[in-house]
């Protein structure tokens, strides 16, 4: 069974703690390889499990905390030594687009395919029809598509051609083009 939880005093302690926390922090996460606001969140946490656990707050706090954030900073030493990026994996840079074969790369074809067949189905008249046999895996001749349509071969550019239009103009309204945001003066 654990202790009860004093909330009222946490408060006051937190916010006595905070520049304390902050600047021993500041010190030692450059030697630790890590940033001062990762350990400052572990030490917060180890500090909230003791005071849930025990139900009081350390004994000398300012030392408990001081004590906490060089161990913190050790385990976040000892983790760095053993991780090893993989060499494989490339690191991604946030604005290139995904490079194939990358999860986020499936996910954002998987995206374009669905809004794509989705505005397929949108398509006034024989258009849906027409593009989802173009739009066929198999990959099938115009001669083929033009038999499952029950159209002549020679129709099937222009009806292509006017069907395409359409999606285009139906895509282009739904993604804005990219350019300038808020008000222009």
């Amino acid at each position: 069974m654990t202790p009860e939880f004093a909330p009222d005093a946490t408060p006051g302690l937190l916010a006595a703690l905070a520049p304390l926390l902050a600047a021993e922090s500041d010190a030692e996460a450059p030697a630790a390889g890590v940033e001062p606001s990762d350990l400052e969140q572990a030490v917060w946490l180890r500090l909230l499990e003791q005071l849930r656990d025990t139900g009081a707050a350390p004994e000398r706090p300012a030392e408990w905390l001081r004590r906490a954030v060089r161990a913190e900073a050790r385990r976040a030493r000892r983790t760095s030594d053993r991780e090893r990026p993989y060499r494989d994996e490339p690191g991604h840079d946030p604005g290139t687009p995904e490079p194939p074969g990358s999860p986020e790369h499936a996910l954002m074809a998987a995206e374009g395919r669905r809004t794509l067949r989705a505005a397929v189905t949108r398509t006034p008249g024989r258009c849906p029809r027409v593009l989802t046999a173009m739009l066929d895996p198999e990959d099938p001749t115009y001669r083929e598509i033009a038999g499952e349509l029950g159209i002549s071969q020679g129709s099937l550019g222009p009806m292509r051609s006017r069907c395409l239009g359409c999606l285009r103009r139906m895509l282009a309204a739904e993604v804005p083009a990219p350019g300038r945001r808020g008000r222009v003066r």
